[in-house]
This record gives structure tokens, sequence and C-alpha cells, in this order.
């Protein structure tokens, strides 16, 4: 996997450290009548991607739309069939040609209703067309680890993208968080740590190594 290196030309995102109603004042500014626009929320597992994500589509009602890259991971039998099934949440372990395909969408098709997947966490499964975009809708949020990525079909995620945010939270927290997440999902303790050091580590690693190209990366105020 090839970790994409920074821009020396480039000027480093800010970084802002904000609360929920500043950032919910923020992606209400993108929302233009008669025209539709995309907002990337992008961090490391456990950063609180969902959870933000969440908070404000809630408070933006009808105004946006939620859709979730976790809702392209490969079904778990195909994980078993390629052999990846032990490494599920790697970047190779989703279809990320089909969610790029269906920001694409989202961004063409304005005017009807798009379907898009979400993913069960405890059916550690994906459902398909459980989403209804309906037609109008004048900002979608997407979050996921891999939105920045530079590698094989994730390169076309980035340019279907008006914004992209990065969600900044230190490891320690980060870390705590994401154990006792796959404690509540059924792992034990000792199983759950072992998972957020062998493979959920190296992801995180190369999640913040896309950081550079992100617009804004946020520290979260509680």
């Amino acid at each position: 996997m090839t970790i994409p290196r920074p821009d020396p030309q480039l000027a480093p995102p800010e970084t802002i450290r904000a609360t929920l109603a500043q950032l919910l004042v923020r992606a209400r500014a993108m929302i233009v009548p008669g025209e539709r626009r995309i907002l990337g929320i992008v961090g490391a597992p456990g950063a609180g991607k969902s959870t933000l994500c969440a908070a404000l589509a809630d408070a933006l009602g009808d105004q946006a739309a939620l859709v979730g890259m976790d809702g392209f991971h490969l079904a778990n039998a195909e994980l078993v069939r390629l052999g990846r099934r032990g490494r599920k949440g790697a970047p190779e372990t989703f279809d990320a040609g089909g969610y790029a395909a269906l920001l694409e969408r989202l961004r063409a098709e304005k005017d009807q209703t798009v379907y898009a997947p979400t993913f069960d966490r405890q059916l550690e499964e994906s459902i398909g067309s459980a989403i209804p975009i309906s037609a109008g809708t004048p900002l979608i949020l997407t979050e996921g680890n891999y939105l920045l990525l530079e590698d094989g079909e994730w390169e076309r995620v980035r340019p279907a993208l008006d914004a992209a945010w990065f969600l900044e939270l230190p490891d320690g927290l980060r870390m705590e968080r994401l154990i006792s997440r796959h404690v509540a999902y059924g792992k034990a303790q000792a199983e759950a740590q072992g998972w957020v050091e062998a493979v959920d580590g190296p992801n995180a690693a190369l999640i913040h190594a896309t950081r550079t190209r992100a617009d804004l990366i946020v520290q979260l105020a509680e």
C-alpha cells in the first residue's frame, strides 16, 4: 500500500479546535440552493467520525444526507475467499470503486432518489440500498477512513468531495474508545486489544499520512 507523501509546495491545512455548533456553522455555509455539495469527514478508527456526522445530519435535517464509506465493506464470505478476513478494515477490504462511483453519481444525479448501502455492526455486514438520498438534498455528508488515500480506486474519492475535514483525537483516548467499541460488539478484552494493535494500528498510521490532503484538521471541543 502506497503511503501518500505531502506536496512540499502546498501549505499544510489549517488546524482548528471547534465545538459541534461551530462545525455546524461551517457545514451550513456549504449549502447552496439548487446545487449539491459533498463534505467528507476523515479520520483514524475511533476518532469519532460517525458520531460527528450523525450529529451534523440530525441538526441539518432534510438539508443533508449521510452516506458512510463502511457500507462498502466487502462481505465476510468474500473476505474469507480472498484471504483478507483477518484484516477487515484495511483499504483492500472495501469496494473502493463502488464507493467512488456512488459519490460521483450523487454529484451527477440530483433530481432523483439515489440509494446507498449501510453497514450493520451487529451483523458485521453491509446492507445494500438501505439509505435513500432524496432528490434536491443539497449537502451530502460522507465519512470514512480512506477518503484521502491516493491508491488504486481510492484516488477517485478526493476529487468527488467539495471539502474534506480530518478529525483528530489523541491516540490514547482514540484507542481506548476503539477497544471499548470492539468489546461492545462481542470481542473479549484481550482479543479487542490485539485487533487494535495488529489491524487498526497500521491502518491508523496510513490514514494519518493522508491528513495533508484535507482542507481542515479538526480537534473537536467537547
